[in-house]
């Protein structure tokens, strides 16, 4: 299948299909994701956790996703500004508060884990800008969206279809 931008002219290259729809064949396991990211999001400011679905979804590449967060954390509210400047939030701090780099910051760690371990000062920066249910809400938080993207990127999830409201 050929798309096309948004004025119908250019074409894009074919879309390449999903290699399989994981949730019809693992119906429970999907049901328990929606369960466990409802209860994740629980007391999180709903911007900041599309802030963190969407930086988890960019290092992980899960380009389903990427288009799922920012339509969503468009349709809450969020700035197409502060969502475009997210991959480079360091040199863009001043886009973000505090307590949402320390978010961003926190995501990144737990996401990559490349030493093994989050390491003590991005915890603790963490731990000063959120309450200990708080912060453990958006661990939760980030933990559900490292299992979606896992999910996404395996079987190579297609985006561009998803509309706000719909689950993953």
């Amino acid at each position: 299948m050929t798309n096309t931008d948004t004025t119908g002219t250019v074409p894009y290259a074919a879309e390449e299909p999903a290699r399989m729809e994981w949730a019809k064949h693992a119906p429970e396991v999907y049901k328990a994701m929606v369960r466990l990211d409802v209860a994740a999001r629980q007391g999180l400011d709903p911007k900041l956790a599309e802030l963190v679905k969407i930086r988890a979804s960019q290092l992980n590449h899960c380009a389903f996703c990427l288009d799922m967060h920012s339509r969503d954390a468009l349709a809450a509210g969020e700035s197409a500004e502060r969502i475009i400047q997210l991959s480079a939030w360091e040199e863009s701090r001043h886009f973000y508060t505090e307590k949402e780099i320390a978010a961003i910051e926190l995501t990144e760690a737990v996401t990559v884990l490349t030493d093994g371990f989050v390491p003590d000062e991005v915890y603790e920066r963490a731990a000063k800008q959120f309450d200990e249910a708080e912060l453990s809400q958006l661990i939760a938080a980030i933990a559900v969206i490292n299992a979606w993207n896992r999910f996404g990127v395996t079987c190579r999830m297609t985006p561009g279809h998803y509309q706000p409201g719909q689950h993953h």
